[in-house]
């Protein structure tokens, strides 16, 4: 049975704010699997982390027959210190795959080793339409792109002593915004939106008393942008449902309303009958939903069949439209997609 998911809108939404609040690129996820920990513990679900850092939710089934899996990851775009230049600016390099023309004139947060933050902003190395000729068409990418630091430093050494230095994480803002017609901006909703439609279904759960059908794990994993996250998922899975964001774009017709269910990416076809079953659920309950092929796009579903499991996996997501840029979606994709997350899990 579709569970009724309106009235989790603005937990839904409490839940992404929360994870969009803490800065999380790759190799720096710490205080957001914090947050995801804490919530699903308050929900009184036991949880685990792995040795990189992954955390799984364990949710008990009705049966114990089988186990099956869920997953989304709590890691982003990012930057990182490359370099400091004579004039006291900090080269970058990507983490992930950022947009990097999106990210001119971005504030940012500088996490030193130490524990010092300090704040700057992301700028083209000609950035005064005053002052230099090509301000408007520089290229906008690492070897023409630093951070100014926001303190009085006019030199590598001053930018030195304040303990800055290369491999220091640089976090741009996610300026995520709820509007009053229901749409999610911000970054990074790859896959934070997602996130929080597991941690809504999670909470609808406990709410309701309801188990899912089997054994259940459901995993934040902490490495998917740079294409590891997926590695360390149990060996016992059967089964494996990514949660990631649906494309929006060219020669696709997932919109922000809907929950996507991808067919097929850039790393070969999901499994067939887990398709079919998920296309079969969708459409026999009135869940608004798009069957779609990704060309540009892998997830932690292919990680995990690299690592060699033995697993059956499928995809679904809701619809983000401008991905690695400037991210929206819409309640009714994320409704969508928790309507469809309970289906699988054959809740009651």
């Amino acid at each position: 049975m579709k569970w009724d998911v309106t009235p989790y809108r603005d937990t839904a939404m409490d839940y992404a704010r929360a994870l969009l609040g803490q800065d999380s690129p790759s190799g720096f996820t710490g205080k957001a699997v914090e947050t995801a920990e804490g919530l699903a513990r308050d929900m009184g679900y036991e949880t685990r982390r792995s040795n990189k850092g992954n955390l799984t939710i364990l949710v008990p089934g009705r049966e114990h027959t089988r186990k099956v899996g869920l997953c989304a990851h709590v890691d982003t775009l990012g930057l990182m210190v490359r370099s400091v230049t004579d004039g006291g600016m900090l080269m970058i390099t990507p983490v992930g795959g950022p947009l990097l023309p999106t990210l001119d004139g971005e504030y940012c947060r500088i996490y030193t080793r130490s524990g010092k933050v300090y704040t700057g902003t992301i700028l083209s190395l000609s950035p005064a339409a005053h002052v230099q000729d090509d301000a408007a068409t520089r290229p906008r990418d690492e070897k023409n792109m630093a951070v100014r630091v926001d303190e009085l430093v006019h030199t590598r050494e001053e930018v030195r002593a304040l303990g800055i230095g290369a491999g220091d994480f640089v976090c741009y803002d996610p300026k995520t915004v709820v509007t009053p017609s229901g749409f999610l901006k911000s970054r990074f909703l790859d896959d934070k939106a997602s996130a929080a439609c597991l941690l809504t279904a999670l909470r609808i759960m406990a709410d309701r008393g309801e188990r899912p059908r089997y054994d259940t794990e459901i995993t934040f994993t902490v490495y998917e942008e740079v294409g590891h996250g997926g590695a360390t998922f149990s060996e016992d899975l059967e089964e494996l449902l990514a949660v990631d964001m649906g494309c929006i774009g060219e020669d696709l017709s997932c919109t922000e309303e809907q929950v996507s269910i991808c067919a097929k990416d850039n790393m070969g076809p999901y499994d067939y009958g887990m398709v079919s079953r998920l296309i079969a659920l969708a459409e026999g309950a009135g869940v608004d939903h798009a069957v779609d092929i990704y060309p540009h796009y892998s997830s932690d579903a292919a990680v995990c069949w690299k690592a060699g499991r033995d697993t059956r996996c499928a995809l679904i997501g809701p619809g983000v439209h401008a991905s690695h840029g400037m991210e929206r979606t819409h309640w009714k994709g994320l409704k969508a997609t928790v309507e469809l997350i309970g289906l699988y899990l054959e809740c009651e």
